[in-house]
């Protein structure tokens, strides 16, 4: 049995989730930046109970005989989940009770609950329940082994206890039957409406009431004749995992369609309930909807926090984080050709604190160049109404041949993959779907001139997506250098034609030598420690689960090499231990998600710098084409390096992850002066192009 111990994967990720959840309690940040917090928290929970629960409640329903060849029981870990999310949803109510909305009410802005409503308010409820809401509640009463209806995924039902209401008899004083509560359910139609009401203002003050309350309070029309005793709010989680049986044959397509219309009506992952419902009403509904005591995890009053992103604030902009202006990149010149700017040398991007426009500009060149022969790119997760996607229309539609490998299995993209698909390939785009058995999640991007022209690449960490780019801080390279582009040629016809026989010296690839390049890089930090010489590791990855690459980092730390670690994520490798004595782990949460993958090896000098597709996880290393990439020129090197440091001494957004999944803050004596990282990249950032700025106006004087 090996002596190295490894962190579970999913309390590692609630460990992260609970530090977003922290930031909701920052008050250096505006209140509706950390209601915003709230609302990813809650949104980043929903798509685990949807995923990863549903995947351990399938490992449940194994035969013991199957169970035992499992690393970890999936019914203690179930369990071990299930504690800490109450632990966290505990904090998640204090927070908001205690925290959020006194200070709303501080800004003359109350979110109404129970508070008495005035008669204004009561006719303005009054009048919206009838003119919008009342078309779109439509109660289902529940009889137990008769009627169960259908719960729809991620919805929020009301749940109703009821009597009929005295009859003439009872009226008059005679004996009647025993009155039986009946029990109801109600959808909130919160896909139709906003989830917040907006009341009347009255003498400066704000009102704001949840739409589940305006349903509660004007419920009695839905039930005439009956009493309304008691109702509380639940929603039911599905599972969301594609079980696609055989990639290997058939149509894969069509498959993941009928894959995508299972989804909404996968197997409960999550019973989400108001934990002051009585016992004997939640047994009757668990019982009604033929759930399982593990399906059932307490929560409070309102459900599917993330509708906090669009809570409304009357006094916008104020109580809002200034708006985010994207720098330009010191590299590039606005009127001058990008392909001249990078034939001259490599170039950096830095989202979202430069620009993305330099990617569409990028392509958008490409598509009118009458030298640019062919353009091949991937396509994992695209946004709405994409400009990239566009571009690449536009090149077709131009005559350039252009081809797109779409991985149509990006997890809750799948849809969003086919329909921009389909747009290409009328556009004449050559659109290759998913390679069975693998994903594609390489960010790279081809460009292919006539005869002896250059050719150029565009090489990221993050996807062409040129809306998550404003938040993801992610990395994107510009290069003509001609083995990178070699072997860039190799890797597309590989996607185009999945033959073997690839060889790659430059780029990382998965499935041919990135895992083992990685563990040479290691091995070498190892070898310069034994010879007596320094080594340094620094990785920067989102999250780090595959137990080679950990055991490699453990032996290495033992070995005496120092290795920092920056990783946002799920953190397998447990620090503090013996073995983990020289590794040090931090994850960053601040405004702008850290995205980012960047491996740095000290090598006796020469500083070896990797960007790359790839985390660290089983996915990453074992089942998906990755693509890692030298940085070479050494000024952008050394802008990767001072960014690396930047965010290794920052002591106000980063915390250190310790061996029990604590998050705990940096201690910062009073000397030291406080590092956000994010800011202090955006100031060293801006300071390269005031500086390139200021060049420009000496040399094109006035």
């Amino acid at each position: 049995m090996s002596k190295y111990q490894f962190l579970n994967r999913d309390l590692s990720w609630l460990s992260f989730n609970k530090r977003v959840l922290e930031m909701a309690q920052n008050t250096n940040l505006p209140l509706y930046e950390r209601i915003k917090f709230l609302a990813i928290y809650s949104s980043n929970l929903d798509e685990f109970y949807r995923v990863r629960v549903g995947t351990y409640k399938r490992f449940t329903e194994l035969a013991p005989e199957d169970k035992k060849n499992l690393r970890e029981n999936p019914d203690i870990i179930l369990k071990k989940i299930n504690a800490e999310v109450d632990r966290q949803q505990n904090e998640f109510g204090r927070i908001f009770t205690q925290n959020i909305i006194p200070e709303l009410q501080d800004n003359n802005i109350t979110l109404l609950q129970d508070e008495d409503l005035c008669e204004e308010h009561h006719q303005f409820i009054k009048d919206f329940f009838l003119d919008n809401l009342l078309p779109h509640v439509q109660p289902i009463l529940l009889l137990k082994k008769q009627i169960q209806p259908f719960l729809q995924n991620n919805a929020i039902y009301l749940a109703v206890k009821l009597f009929k209401k005295p009859g003439k008899k009872e009226e008059e004083g005679k004996p009647t039957k025993i009155r039986r509560a009946k029990y109801a359910i109600i959808k909130i139609p919160s896909h139709r409406f906003d989830r917040f009401v907006e009341l009347p203002e009255i003498d400066g003050k704000h009102y704001v009431m949840f739409l589940d309350d305006i349903i509660k309070l004007r419920m009695k029309v839905l039930f005439p004749g009956f009493k309304i005793d008691s109702s509380y709010s639940f929603k039911l989680s599905r599972d969301a995992d594609l079980l696609i049986e055989d990639e290997y044959s058939g149509d894969l397509i069509k498959m993941i369609e009928n894959s995508l219309k299972k989804r909404e009506t996968g197997l409960p992952s999550r019973f989400l309930y108001d934990e002051k419902i009585p016992k004997d009403f939640l047994r009757f509904l668990r019982e009604s909807f033929n759930l399982h005591n593990i399906d059932m995890v307490k929560g409070a009053r309102y459900h599917n926090f993330q509708d906090f992103f669009g809570f409304p604030n009357p006094l916008s902009p104020d109580l809002e984080i200034h708006p985010f202006h994207a720098l330009k990149a010191a590299g590039f010149s606005e009127n001058k050709s990008v392909f001249k700017t990078i034939g001259k040398k490599d170039q950096l991007i830095h989202f979202p604190y430069q620009s993305y426009e330099y990617v569409i500009r990028f392509l958008n060149e490409a598509a009118i160049d009458p030298k640019v022969e062919e353009i091949k790119a991937t396509q994992y997760r695209v946004a709405d109404n994409s400009a990239v996607v566009n571009a690449l229309i536009n090149a077709s539609l131009n005559g350039k041949k252009v081809t797109v490998f779409v991985e149509v299995k990006a997890r809750f993209d799948e849809e969003a993959n086919l329909k921009s698909a389909r747009e290409m390939r009328k556009a004449g785009i050559k659109i290759i779907y998913s390679i069975p058995g693998l994903k594609v999640h390489a960010k790279i991007a081809l460009v292919l001139r006539k005869g002896d022209k250059k050719d150029y690449a565009f090489l990221s960490t993050g996807n062409f997506n040129e809306n998550t780019a404003k938040i993801y801080a992610d990395h994107g390279l510009f290069t003509s250098q001609e083995l990178i582009i070699s072997e860039l040629k190799q890797l597309f016809d590989y996607l185009e034609n999945q033959t073997p026989g690839y060889t790659f010296k430059k780029l990382l690839v998965g499935q041919f030598n990135l895992k083992l390049e990685l563990e040479k890089l290691i091995d070498r930090e190892i070898e310069n420690v034994k010879s007596g010489k320094t080594g340094h590791i620094i990785l920067k990855m989102n999250g780090i689960q595959e137990r080679g690459m950990i055991t490699k980092l453990y032996e290495a730390s033992e070995k005496g090499v120092k290795i920092d670690m920056i990783v946002r994520g799920i953190c397998c490798l447990k620090p503090n231990k013996t073995y983990a004595r020289n590794i040090r782990v931090i994850r960053i949460v601040d405004q702008f998600l850290e995205h980012a993958r960047i491996f740095y090896f000290y090598n006796n000098g020469e500083k070896d710098v990797y960007l790359s597709s790839a985390d660290w996880m089983n996915r990453n290393l074992h089942r998906r084409i990755e693509c890692a990439f030298p940085i070479e020129n050494a000024s952008i090197k050394q802008e990767l390096i001072d960014i690396l440091h930047f965010q290794l001494e920052d002591n106000v957004s980063a915390r250190i992850l310790d061996r029990k999944l604590n998050n705990l803050p940096i201690p910062n004596s009073e000397k030291k002066k406080q590092v956000q990282s994010q800011n202090t990249i955006f100031d060293y950032l801006l300071k390269k192009e005031l500086k390139k700025n200021k060049s420009e106006t000496h040399s094109n004087p006035i």
